[in-house]
């Protein structure tokens, strides 16, 4: 993942998705593209478009924040994609430091952490990191995500989303969560660029999968906080679930993510059920503190 490569395509992909009735332009005769010229971003940005036509190349290099901030509102940025932008300038300008290479460790959840995600008893709980490794769970999250944990899955998200054909049942609405999905990991490349294991992971995604491909080459980015979505469990069915998001601030880079169902509703009853099962299996790995090799940082 080239930084300027990674800046030029994001640009021309925000550039490309807004049309100059969106960004308040008048339209005069025939236009080839539907998006916005180099000449009409710059005259919004109020940058000339000599500047904005070098900046449009992946030079943001010495590109101050006001001139980011101008593009973000020229663009019509979103909170992810302007923190996005942000984050490939601050790659160009040398913040992002190359990471030191050791030798692979294995990350082992804190007991407190274990504990605090076993208290969670009414909904899957789990801490995963920006590649969408799951890194560990409470007993129902370990049940919720049973086939993540298994080839080719492999305790990601990502690979189980677009290598493992029962993905499309478990996400009844598949299309809007492999959106997501590369959302997500795209925001992550903006934010650690030299993530080896990321650019692994990205390099077997595009070979493997053509759909993950096409998404990887819309550039789109977005923050995971909350939300509801809606699954089916191949135990107990389907289920509609809210869930908040939460960074983990005692480690940098990972979050903790809880889903739950309204009180009384059809899916808080077979989340009672899918406990039941859980709780009563015997078979597969531990419910948390489950392991995964990385690179101490």
């Amino acid at each position: 993942m080239d930084a300027r490569n990674e800046a030029r395509e994001f640009l021309m992909s925000r550039r490309a998705n807004l049309t100059p009735e969106q960004a308040g332009l008048p339209v005069f005769g025939h236009r080839r593209v539907t998006g916005l010229r180099r000449g009409e971003v710059a005259l919004l940005a109020d940058v000339s478009p000599e500047y904005y036509a070098k900046i449009e190349r992946g030079h943001l290099a010495g590109v101050s924040d006001a001139v980011l901030e101008s593009l973000a509102r020229a663009l019509q940025l979103d909170d992810a994609e302007r923190e996005h932008l942000f984050d490939l300038a601050r790659a160009a300008n040398g913040a992002a430091r190359p990471v030191r290479r050791r030798r692979p460790t294995t990350w082992v959840a804190r007991d407190s952490l274990t504990r605090a995600l076993d208290a969670i008893a009414l909904g899957p709980a789990f801490v995963r990191n920006g590649r969408m490794d799951i890194l560990a769970t409470n007993a129902l999250g370990r049940a919720f995500y049973d086939e993540v944990f298994k080839d080719p899955g492999q305790g990601n998200l990502a690979r189980y989303c677009f290598l493992d054909e029962r993905a499309q049942a478990f996400y009844p609405h598949w299309e809007a969560a492999a959106d997501i999905t590369v959302s997500i990991l795209r925001t992550e490349a903006g934010r650690d660029p030299r993530d080896k294991q990321l650019h692994d992971l990205i390099g077997e995604l595009s070979t493997r999968s053509d759909m993950f491909r096409t998404r990887w080459g819309a550039h789109n980015v977005r923050r995971h906080g909350a939300g509801t979505k809606e699954f089916h469990h191949h135990e107990v069915g389907d289920l509609t679930l809210t869930y908040e998001g939460m960074e983990l601030t005692a480690e940098p880079g990972l979050s903790l993510l809880i889903y739950t169902a309204a009180p009384g509703s059809p899916s808080q009853e077979r989340l009672q059920l899918l406990a039941s099962l859980a709780a009563t299996s015997t078979a597969g790995p531990p419910r948390s503190g489950h392991r995964t090799t990385i690179e101490e940082r």
